[in-house]
């Protein structure tokens, strides 16, 4: 009895012991409770695989009731939302390139004549199928919306219209992704995922390994100032970046097959500010952590709403507004719209300008932070 009374006090003594260090590694603890809370109220709330109020832009080369009334049917299904409306056909292509819309729905001239002869005109539907799973419910119901709305507008002399097949004929234009496959969304993302988890990883807990090393001292030691040390400490791995986005272009073009349609210096100039960006915060997580396990946790902590809030896995647009504000803030939702626009939709830097200034924005931000906690390791 006295030898089990003896053990448990033992065992009761190694428990207060690590009670006492867990309290003390507070890093730990938050991440500990952090990281299940981040996940809870990202897929409870966040993640929506049907989205809705996708913006769109309304092609209109005519104005009359029975078009407008097709207009508001397509905007009250809560499906599109129009942003634009324009009569010309360059404005409306160059926002879906951008990215800035999912659909454009166009009515030719003559829509209502053709429409009361008995002539069966044709609407338009160019959608961005560069994502298929954002745009796919909303392609499926167009049909059925405005067949709806016709039916109750037809009345009188036009009643017979309303009769089966539709008085009109829905064309659906997929825009760089015709085939819908998944892996032309899918492998250009796995780029910037890729990148994102190993350069943040490596950058944070190498620095990491140097305090716990002892050899952090040598380096405070240097007459080299904060920024010569980060350059030197980022350098090496963004020729590792390099690398890996050889290997995985490589990978998508010869394996999966994904096309390639845009400038390739483009894309170069978008992965070079990307990879900075990631090192930039591998870089200032090594500053806040004082292990490499630590270094790891802050790492997963910034990977998991990266991964879940960039459009990557999920729609970008059926998350809700306060999600997306999230993600605009995350480089990775800014280089997958660099990387899917050039490969995919050929698009230029002029195009591309808004998310290259979003991804130098961030680093730049990251940079002086580094910097800034850098120094007070040297104080």
């Amino acid at each position: 009895m006295t030898s089990v009374l003896v053990s448990l006090n033992r065992i009761l003594a190694v428990f207060l012991k690590e009670t006492v260090q867990m309290r003390r590694d507070r890093l730990t603890f938050a991440m500990m409770l952090g990281i299940p809370l981040v996940q809870l109220v990202l897929f409870g709330f966040a993640i929506n695989m049907d989205p809705r109020h996708l913006p769109a832009a309304v092609l209109v080369e005519e104005q009359t009731p029975i078009v407008r009334t097709l207009v508001k049917s397509l905007e009250a299904s809560e499906y599109y939302d129009f942003i634009l409306e324009t009569d010309d056909p360059r404005e409306s292509t160059d926002l879906l390139a951008r990215g800035e819309v999912a659909f454009v729905v166009s009515f030719p001239t003559g829509f209502t004549r053709d429409l009361i002869r008995g002539d069966r005109p044709q609407i338009l539907i160019e959608a961005d199928a560069s994502d298929p799973a954002a745009a796919s419910n909303a392609i499926g119901s167009a049909n059925t919306i405005l067949t709806r709305a016709l039916n109750r507008e037809l009345k009188g002399a036009t009643a017979s219209l309303a009769a089966s097949p539709a008085p009109f004929e829905l064309v659906v234009l997929p825009r760089y992704n015709p085939e819908a496959k998944t892996a032309y969304n899918i492998v250009p993302g796995l780029l910037g995922v890729i990148l994102t988890m190993t350069l943040v990883m490596i950058t944070a807990m190498a620095m990491t390994r140097e305090s716990e090393r002892g050899t952090m001292e040598n380096l405070l030691s240097m007459p080299a100032r904060p920024f010569e040390v980060m350059l030197g400490k980022i350098l090496p791995y963004v020729v590792m970046g390099a690398i890996q986005t050889g290997v995985i272009l490589l990978a998508a073009r010869l394996i999966f097959d994904v096309p390639f349609v845009g400038s390739f210096w483009v894309l170069v100039l978008g992965v070079t500010i990307f990879v900075i960006a990631n090192l930039a915060v591998g870089f200032t997580f090594s500053t806040i952590a004082k292990s490499q396990m630590q270094a790891m946790q802050l790492t997963f902590f910034f990977f998991l709403p990266s991964i879940l809030l960039s459009g990557f896995m999920f729609p970008f647009r059926g998350m809700p507004h306060w999600a997306q504000m999230i993600g605009e803030g995350l480089p990775l939702t800014h280089f997958l719209r660099v990387v899917r626009g050039v490969m995919l939709k050929d698009a230029t830097l002029a195009q591309l300008q808004a998310p290259m200034l979003a991804m130098c924005a961030f680093t730049a931000v990251m940079m002086l932070i580094a910097m800034l906690r850098y120094r007070r390791t040297l104080d």
